[in-house]
């Protein structure tokens, strides 16, 4: 079942990002816990569309959208820490978005989110998307209905808060 306004994000699942002391351990309960979170997901880092219009949309557009009431802005992707620690600081994410591995596809998948990439010799991935929650609840998701980037771009979250 896909994750719908309304529904709490899962808690429990075990997400890794990057620090000076190398990947560590991040519960998905703790992104989202006691705050507003905009969260947008890729289907893989340094890829054509994420790496030339999603991720800078956010980088971009971070401080607007904390304008509105949003404390953090999060972009996951099926890939590693350390493939997303490096993305972030070659797009400049450092202080604007916070760049989350979903290593094994676990929130990926629990929210009902995964896309087949093995045609593209990627496997598993996610689709292309954009939630806001508030204290883990969803407001609105914003799933792209096929290739391109339309309805999860940071302007088209902007009009969501």
């Amino acid at each position: 079942m896909t994750i719908k306004a309304g529904d709490t994000l899962p808690a429990d699942i075990k997400l890794k990002e990057m620090s000076d002391a190398g990947p560590k351990d991040v519960a998905s309960g703790d992104v989202f816990s006691g705050k507003r979170v905009v969260l947008f997901a890729v289907p893989g880092a340094f890829t054509p569309t994420c790496s030339m219009k999603h991720l800078p949309g956010f980088v971009e557009k971070s401080a607007e959208i904390k304008g509105k009431g949003v404390d953090e802005v999060v972009c996951l992707s099926v890939n590693d820490a350390f493939v997303m620690g490096a993305w972030g600081k070659a797009q400049g994410a450092d202080g604007k978005v916070r760049m989350v591995a979903d290593g094994n596809g676990d929130f990926t998948k629990a929210l009902g989110l995964t896309m087949d990439g093995s045609g593209f010799g990627m496997g598993q991935r996610s689709q292309r998307y954009a939630l806001i929650a508030k204290n883990g609840i969803v407001e609105h998701v914003l799933v792209e209905p096929g290739p391109g980037l339309t309805v999860s771009s940071a302007d088209s979250v902007l009009s969501k808060l």
